[in-house]
């Protein structure tokens, strides 16, 4: 993880939490700058997106950098995102900038030279090693949990999960609800009776004891 000291593996528990918690892209988590998050010490949180930092390899790139400077999945160009940011990875955002600061130019998560964070490093290196810490042997080598974007995909399924309509989800997450429902619908599938159930509570009705599904 690079030492205690090094804090290689601090400096991406913020990053790992926004991909979980607030259910961001990788690229998405790198880019925003201090000004454009609102971090309270207690509650929730929101942040603006507007310049996600994807991985594309310098020979990719117009700018010859690593990583690409682009607008965001399902918005027109220099349109943003605004999403709200559960108090988890508030504090943890909070006790990043506490240990680590900014880099130069305001954004919250860099490398120790305030670099963008390489995919190699918090992919390869960073989950690599946590998983093999957390997970049994036979876990390790299954699919579990086997990329820093499954925590995004595990975000969203709590949410689905959770009853929060979908255009909601979809919103936050920056998916049409079209590609929601697609990846999805095992989520929503099994929740019919629960969805009956709203639904005669706010007719004023109560389930029969006993009555099926439609």
């Amino acid at each position: 993880m690079g030492g205690w000291d090094r804090a290689g593996g601090r400096r991406l528990r913020a990053f790992f939490g926004c991909l979980h918690y607030a259910a961001l892209r990788p690229g998405e988590a790198l880019g925003p700058r201090r000004s454009d998050c609102t971090l309270p010490e207690k509650g929730r949180g929101r942040t603006e997106l507007a310049e996600p930092r994807p991985t594309a390899g310098k020979a990719w790139t117009d700018s010859g950098e690593a990583h690409d400077r682009q607008g965001l999945k399902q918005r027109a160009e220099g349109e943003g995102r605004l999403v709200p940011i559960p108090p988890p990875p508030v504090r943890m955002l909070r006790e990043h900038l506490e240990g680590f600061g900014t880099a130069e130019d305001g954004r919250l998560l860099t490398s120790e030279r305030g670099n963008v964070i390489a995919a190699s490093s918090y992919s390869r290196r960073v989950w690599k090693r946590a998983r093999e810490l957390t997970l049994r042997p036979e876990q390790v080598s299954s699919v579990l949990a086997a990329r820093p974007y499954d925590l995004r995909h595990a975000g969203v399924s709590q949410r689905l999960n959770s009853g929060v309509p979908a255009p909601e989800v979809a919103a936050r997450a920056g998916h049409s609800v079209d590609v929601l429902l697609k990846i999805y619908a095992k989520c929503i599938d099994g929740q019919e009776a629960e969805m009956n159930e709203r639904i005669m509570k706010g007719l004023g009705e109560e389930e029969p004891e006993g009555s099926a599904t439609p």
